[in-house]
């Protein structure tokens, strides 16, 4: 077992340990509750990194590195109090690394933000507070050309890569499961074109790729207590990427009437309320930085990351479930039928959409 006072004594920490326990319930990361024995000296969050999934962990935590320090850079000059609860604070190993390796696995510290809290049910106001937090968060990390950082998951998003893993799923049939999903697989099939716009305005210099969250959801943001919000956290997964990926998938997740892998498709679609709230706050931080294609393809952003989440869920069910855990046999392949839903709720709900979007951009 692994001895966590051992670890948390590699790092640069203020006043003695008192207890480390268990903190939260994520799903990549290992973390603890670091507590100090003095009022006066600061409760830390130690994480051990899934090296796994985040293979370069110095690039990783070097990209953490300059997203905190960016954010804090804009809180400084406009003169925002409390600046160290409105961003995330790294703390250094004691020869002054930005992570610790004990031999085996990849640790971090962070500053324990007293006080916060995190919601997981998506009201009205939430997607309001969430919208404008994420947009914020992207226009303070859009103003350098060519930001020092890189891809902590290569090819995250980007959707001709996940076509191709589609394809060699198809071609490979490893589980003998593509008969029973033929239509699901031509009907992606024949919006894959429409669904690699993206990469291809790209390529043509229309398109920027910009710092992304990338996860962008409520339990993203830390709130204090008079449920005001704080700070955006688990930046793992912050990379260059398109704004419309960070929307889009805020859209699939929280405006979702149904769950991801519902068994009642009928309880599944578009919360317009949800979506209205979520781009108001959101245009009125991001819109100072946004380009007019921009703003005009969020409304795709949505469509595009139901789509290729459909796309990852029926790949893994061709593959014969290699990548997302299963709580039963055919669940990856109702997560699929369930994000085709969703996006089929959102096609019919695209000029509504669009025209919300033209709306708030010229208001």
């Amino acid at each position: 077992m692994t001895d966590l006072r051992a670890i948390t004594a590699n790092f640069a920490i203020s006043g003695e340990v008192a207890e480390i326990v268990p903190l939260g319930a994520g799903l990549i990361n290992d973390t603890f509750l670091v507590k100090t024995q003095a009022d006066a000296t600061p409760d830390y969050v130690l994480q051990r990194i899934n090296h796994a999934i985040f293979q370069d962990v110095a690039l990783l935590q070097e990209n953490i590195r300059y997203i905190t320090s960016r954010i804090r850079y804009h809180l400084q000059q406009r003169h925002e109090n409390d600046i160290d609860r409105k961003t995330l604070t790294l703390v250094p190993t004691k020869d002054q690394q930005l992570f610790f390796h004990d031999g085996e696995n990849y640790w971090r510290l962070t500053i324990y933000i007293q006080g916060s809290k995190t919601f997981e049910q998506v009201t009205p106001d939430l997607a309001y507070q969430t919208g404008r937090a994420f947009g914020e968060f992207q226009y303070f990390l859009s103003d350098v050309p060519n930001p020092p950082i890189g891809e902590t998951i290569p090819k995250f998003h980007n959707m001709e890569f996940r076509l191709q893993q589609l394809q060699e799923a198809i071609s490979a049939n490893r589980a003998g499961r593509l008969s029973k999903v033929q239509t699901i697989v031509d009907e992606l099939l024949q919006r894959s074109e429409e669904m690699c716009k993206a990469e291809r305005l790209h390529k043509e210099g229309k398109l920027p790729k910009r710092i992304t969250h990338c996860d962008t959801k409520v339990n993203n943001m830390l709130f204090d207590q008079n449920n005001d919000f704080l700070c955006v956290i688990d930046l793992d997964t912050t990379m260059p990427g398109f704004v419309l990926s960070d929307f889009g998938d805020f859209i699939r997740t929280a405006a979702n009437t149904g769950a991801e892998d519902d068994k009642d498709l009928s309880r599944i679609g578009l919360n317009m309320e949800i979506f209205r709230e979520f781009s108001r706050g959101y245009l009125q931080t991001a819109s100072a930085f946004l380009t007019p294609l921009e703003k005009e393809l969020l409304p795709y952003g949505a469509q595009l990351l139901t789509y290729m989440q459909t796309v990852r869920f029926l790949t893994d069910y061709i593959n014969g479930d290699t990548y997302y855990k299963i709580q039963y046999p055919e669940h990856n392949l109702q997560r699929t039928m369930a994000q085709l839903t969703l996006l089929h709720s959102i096609d019919k709900h695209m000029d509504e959409m669009n025209t919300w979007i033209n709306h708030l951009s010229n208001n």
